[in-house]
């Protein structure tokens, strides 16, 4: 019988022509969770669909100890994506599974949905829209973007690509980066600055930084009281980095002009979360990654990555958890 791939994201079934015959060729017979009307299989649908599956194609779903503990025949846990906050590395370290990621796959798609959000706030799309359907016909004032300042906390490449879009809208860029590409900088006209003096300088705060413990809550009630009063925050990183909590009482106060958000604390949200009572906050569903490009992309590196190591090869770049080859069975 021949070895077992899931592919966990519903939303890639759509794209399986760029995939499966990756997988297929490699020798792989590709499973799919049972429908469903979700993107993301419940815990009860993911540990009925891993039985016997040597690599999962992962999305946002949880993999923790006891998962890998209950499928032992798993090796590869392949993100979608960048980030892997919902896999357990030390675990899955400690039991043999290689966790990849898909770096340089949807960096493009984040900086243009963020800039999508920013000129939706700043031009009221949205609001025109209703209004117009409502038989009101609005010409409010819209804020330019030009001549503004926007910050970005983070210079990799989701940071990178923003630069460049800011550049053609003629802002005024400055950056936060603990390790950043100086010769990038000095080529795009990005200005360098302390964490604190990008608090205090932009008119645009764009957070494109990964979630670890020094980061959670990086944005709570002491750092937005730094921001420039009536700032705008534009989150389409990772929901812990920003306290909502503290983000509700900034709104209140008006410290905060607006926020953007494409990713929260928990996803998805509460219906009655206070946020959504706020006229000045813009709200996606961690979506911003995921184009149709984009998304084919990383499906198709994920599969590359999980089809390398069940072959003994080491994609370096893609590997979260390199301590794995002093763990491996």
């Amino acid at each position: 019988m021949l070895p077992k791939i899931l592919v966990a994201p519903r939303d890639l079934q759509v794209l399986e022509a760029r995939y499966r015959p990756l997988l297929e060729a490699a020798g792989y017979v590709v499973m799919y969770p049972v429908p469903s009307k979700a993107n993301q299989p419940t815990p009860s649908e993911l540990r009925d669909a891993l039985a016997g599956v040597v690599a999962v194609i992962a999305g946002s779903e949880t993999y923790s100890a006891e998962l890998f503990d209950a499928f032992p025949k798993l090796r590869v846990v392949a993100r979608v994506g960048v980030g892997y906050d919902a896999v357990d590395i030390p675990a899955a370290t400690t039991r043999g599974v290689a966790v990849t990621i898909t770096p340089g796959c949807n960096h493009e798609s984040v900086a243009e949905h963020a800039f999508a959000m920013i000129l939706g706030y700043t031009r009221q799309i949205a609001n025109h829209t209703l209004d117009i359907r409502s038989g009101i016909w609005p010409r409010n004032r819209s804020v330019p973007i030009r001549g503004k300042t926007i910050g970005l906390a983070g210079l990799g490449r989701i940071g990178q690509a923003m630069v460049v879009r800011a550049n053609a809208f003629r802002m005024s860029v400055i950056a936060y980066d603990p390790f950043p590409d100086h010769a990038f900088c000095d080529a795009h006209n990005v200005t360098l600055v302390s964490f604190d003096e990008l608090l205090s300088q932009a008119d645009f705060l764009s957070l494109h930084l990964p979630l670890t413990g020094p980061t959670r809550h990086l944005m709570n009630r002491e750092t937005f009281a730094k921001m420039k009063r009536g700032a705008v925050l534009i989150n389409t990183s990772r929901g812990g980095l920003v306290c909502e909590s503290d983000l509700v009482e900034a709104l209140k106060s008006g410290q905060i002009g607006a926020a953007l958000l494409d990713v929260f604390e928990q996803e998805p949200p509460p219906q009655n979360h206070p946020l959504f009572a706020f006229d000045n906050v813009i709200f996606t569903p961690h979506a911003a990654g995921v184009d149709v490009q984009s998304l084919g992309d990383m499906a198709c590196s994920a599969a590359e990555s999980a089809i390398a190591i069940l072959r003994g090869e080491w994609p370096t770049e893609k590997i979260v958890n390199p301590a794995i080859r002093s763990h491996q069975p």
